[in-house]
């Protein structure tokens, strides 16, 4: 242990002759621990609403989708499919339909997004059967009012836009011809409503119908299917996976992954996040001032105590060195006090849920948190780097005493 670690400890828990120090001391600490738990807090709750939002948009979507460019058919997804599935981070793969359609029912219609799954294979790349809420994920051509027709899911809020929240509700899917005049006719197919699904995604569940690939191909006089989704083993490779199957692959073929698909969300939270750590890091820079006042009155009342450290010998870097220590001091004690209340706090609310949602208005029943290494290092490191800068200029002040004058009149 260096001697001017030493002194400087001695110092920061020594009894002054001025209590006032004392206290502007412990309100520095006090105010560097609470804006780093509130930044903890803070972050931590925006990362589980992230989360939560990428969690549902990944269930109703896939990690990664292999398609034409300008938006032309695939038309022998079976062959792709074999090829897609040797990459060793793919362990899901489904052809899909997507198209924009009308749905009409017997009281109102409404725009809609008809999605052809395959159900063999849609459950390895969404959460579709985990999140029917009424029915079943069934396409099987059932008699209904003496006609036969085929199932289709509708998504929970166009149901209730529709009024077709009952298994067995009949409702029709329009399709334009994709060539011909104004005066073209639509073509339009009836479908007996299966069953309800929601994914927790207002955007999603208000618009998205699932037909069969067969149904859809019929209806849309298609000849293959729109794409193939695909489930890595991590999400988060989708953009490099997505580059080695289209390489593979070859033109004219390319890859859209799940960030892509949400660019302009995802980045908005981001955005998001970084400003509300601007915002509350003020909290720990008026903290960070209260340690340069704190210090200015240390370097006064301990101006004898310098120059007599002066005159036997310590440099003026010794003596500086000692006061930016004792600054250094206040944000450790006070950011390892924020950092380990908040990760406690975070840690109650995972484990016990203190802080509830109302479950009638929100789809989740209290505050998501997810705690992540990389905030406690960058929030750390802001606020010691603070308390550093905030010493500097007192213990500058501090090594620049002559000893002469600072003991004349001792």
């Amino acid at each position: 242990m260096s001697f001017e670690y030493f002194i400087a400890k001695r110092y920061f828990g020594a009894k002054r002759k001025t209590g006032f120090i004392s206290i502007i001391t412990y309100v520095s600490i006090a105010g560097i621990m609470i804006g780093v738990t509130a930044l903890i807090l803070v972050l931590s709750v925006m990362n589980g609403f992230e989360q939560e939002v990428r969690t549902r948009l990944i269930g109703a979507d896939a990690h990664l989708r292999i398609r034409k460019y300008f938006t032309e058919p695939i038309a022998q997804p079976d062959s792709l499919i074999k090829i897609i599935k040797k990459n060793e981070h793919v362990i899901g793969v489904s052809p899909a339909i997507s198209e924009e359609s009308m749905i009409k029912s017997q009281s109102t219609q409404r725009p809609a997004v008809i999605k052809a799954i395959d159900i063999a294979t849609a459950d390895q790349v969404t959460e579709i059967s985990n999140k029917m809420v009424l029915g079943n994920l069934d396409f099987s051509e059932k008699i209904i009012n003496g006609r036969r027709l085929h199932g289709i899911v509708l998504g929970r809020y166009l149901a209730d836009a529709l009024m077709a929240l009952n298994p067995g509700d009949i409702v029709s899917v329009w399709a334009m011809p994709k060539e011909g005049g104004i005066f073209s006719q639509p073509k339009i197919m009836q479908f007996y409503v299966a069953g309800l699904v929601e994914f927790g995604y207002y955007e999603y569940d208000k618009i998205l119908a699932y037909i069969s690939i067969e149904d859809a191909q019929q209806l849309f006089d298609m000849n293959g299917v729109s794409w193939i989704e695909l489930s890595l083993d991590d999400y988060q490779k989708a953009d490099i996976v997505g580059k080695e199957i289209s390489r593979e692959l070859g033109y004219p073929y390319t890859s859209q992954t799940w960030f892509e698909r949400h660019k302009s969300l995802f980045s908005w939270m981001e955005i998001e996040k970084w400003l509300a750590f601007i915002i509350l890091s003020l909290i720990i820079m008026v903290a960070a001032f209260n340690i340069v006042s704190s210090l200015v009155m240390v370097v006064m009342d301990k101006t004898r105590e310098i120059g007599i450290l002066k005159s036997m010998g310590a440099t003026s870097k010794s003596i500086m060195r000692i006061f930016m220590f004792e600054g250094m001091l206040v944000g450790v004690i006070g950011t390892a006090l924020g950092c380990a209340i908040g990760y406690v706090v975070a840690f109650l609310q995972i484990q016990f849920d203190l802080i509830p949602l109302p479950s009638d208005v929100y789809l989740i029943n209290s505050f998501p948190v997810e705690l992540q290494w990389i905030d406690f290092v960058s929030i750390a490191s802001m606020s010691i780097f603070l308390s550093f800068v905030s010493s500097v200029y007192p213990a500058y002040k501090a090594s620049k005493l002559v000893p002469v004058e600072a003991i004349r009149y001792e």
